[in-house]
């Protein structure tokens, strides 16, 4: 018998989960010349506050979904969801470049959980609606970061305090644990033996895939601000610019899972998505001001969609929902780790040539070359490349 009740109060639980996921990192772009007023901080140093979260969420993916199979999913997330809002209030009393990056850090930990636990979840939950479903929690991931990056600066004013609008997120933690509270708890799932994935080379190339797709996420979603900011934007402008470019986000992340979800082929729709962000890259060096909307919507269009496929991509070389979520985990964990070196060297560039130029034309070779890997992504040999173990 179907229940529709528990089902809907699930969704709209992972949906307010998923919301929490970037606001830590998303809130810092759009204040970042607030920041550096107050706090010093070179550019290189400043990336380290989106360079060490990601980097933490990386390593906190290989040990996220043995502390589920302990807690049981609601508890992680509870746990999850407590670290990420403690870490976020704490901004409020921040005095030093350390501090601030230390919460970032520490929040980073908590969103790992999180993520390394959904993927599972919702393979389990929701088999027959996957791609659906992934679509829904990214896009609330990239939902959050959207509402954060055009709200923060205006906060910030409002309350006269930068440090206030970095904090104030821990409310919408709050609202979350409270959800996840009345969900009905789920039994806790004995441990069993993972299997492991680092032998598998396909494994490493789903995992190359999402961290240079993540790599252009993360380093839009830290320097893109602090760009046009540079150009001689207000930083509340260059701040509603990275809402509206994550706001694409959110409409190509709904929007190409549900195309996708027609077809077990989905190389078309990632050769796509690439193409849209080489366009918006490009556009983004060579005419910055001119159609200055064109080039965050054809980048958020094309990294809103990606950051969901990559993952669906993944799932779908796994039928079973416990491997499947073993080969997320490790997709993610190998994934954040490559690409939380794009804002550290993004801001390094920075420092070095003046401009982050260097960073989008890199960014851009990057995509090409998943251009080239998009094509071993052929359904038929999802069970060649990854045959069940025994």
């Amino acid at each position: 018998m179907n229940h529709p009740r528990p089902t809907a109060w699930l969704i709209l639980a992972i949906i307010l989960a998923a919301l929490n996921l970037r606001p830590s990192m998303a809130a810092v772009g759009p204040l970042l010349s607030a920041i550096r007023g107050d706090i010093p901080l070179s550019f290189s140093a400043a990336s380290l506050l989106t360079m060490l979260p990601v980097m933490a969420m990386g390593l906190a993916m290989f040990f996220g979904l043995s502390i589920s199979q302990r807690l049981g999913e609601q508890r992680t997330v509870l746990l999850s969801l407590l670290i990420i809002g403690v870490a976020t209030l704490s901004r409020l009393f921040i005095d030093s470049a350390l501090e601030l990056i230390l919460s970032a850090v520490v929040a980073g930990i908590g969103i790992a959980m999180i993520q390394a636990l959904m993927p599972a979840l919702i393979k389990s939950r929701f088999s027959d609606k996957v791609a659906l479903c992934m679509g829904v929690y990214v896009t609330s991931i990239m939902g959050g970061a959207a509402i954060t990056a055009s709200l923060a600066p205006r906060v910030m004013v409002q309350a006269g305090s930068w440090r206030v609008g970095l904090a104030m997120w821990a409310g919408l933690a709050l609202l979350a644990w409270l959800v996840w509270c009345l969900q009905p708890a789920q039994a806790t799932s004995t441990e069993t033996k993972r299997e492991s994935f680092i032998m598998r080379r396909r494994a490493w190339l789903l995992a190359t895939f999402f961290g240079l797709g993540t790599a252009s996420y993360t380093c839009v979603l830290a320097w893109l601000a602090p760009w046009y900011v540079e150009k001689g934007w207000s930083e509340q402008n260059a701040g509603l610019l990275l809402g509206f470019l994550t706001a694409m986000e959110v409409i190509s992340g709904l929007a190409a899972p549900a195309i996708a979800n027609r077809c077990r082929d989905r190389r078309a729709i990632l050769a796509a998505l690439l193409l849209l962000i080489i366009a918006g890259f490009c556009g983004l060096i060579l005419a910055p001001a001119y159609l200055a909307l064109l080039w965050p919507c054809l980048l958020g269009l094309g990294i809103g969609g990606l950051f969901p496929m990559s993952l669906i991509v993944a799932l779908d070389h796994c039928d079973d929902p416990q491997r499947a979520g073993g080969l997320a985990a490790f997709v993610q964990g190998i994934g954040y780790l490559i690409a939380s070196l794009s804002p550290l060297l993004a801001g390094m560039i920075r420092d070095r040539l003046g401009s982050f130029e260097g960073a989008w034309w890199a960014l851009t070779a990057a995509m090409v070359t998943m251009l080239l890997i998009v094509v071993h992504f052929s359904p038929r040999d999802y069970t060649r490349h990854l045959p069940c173990p025994g």
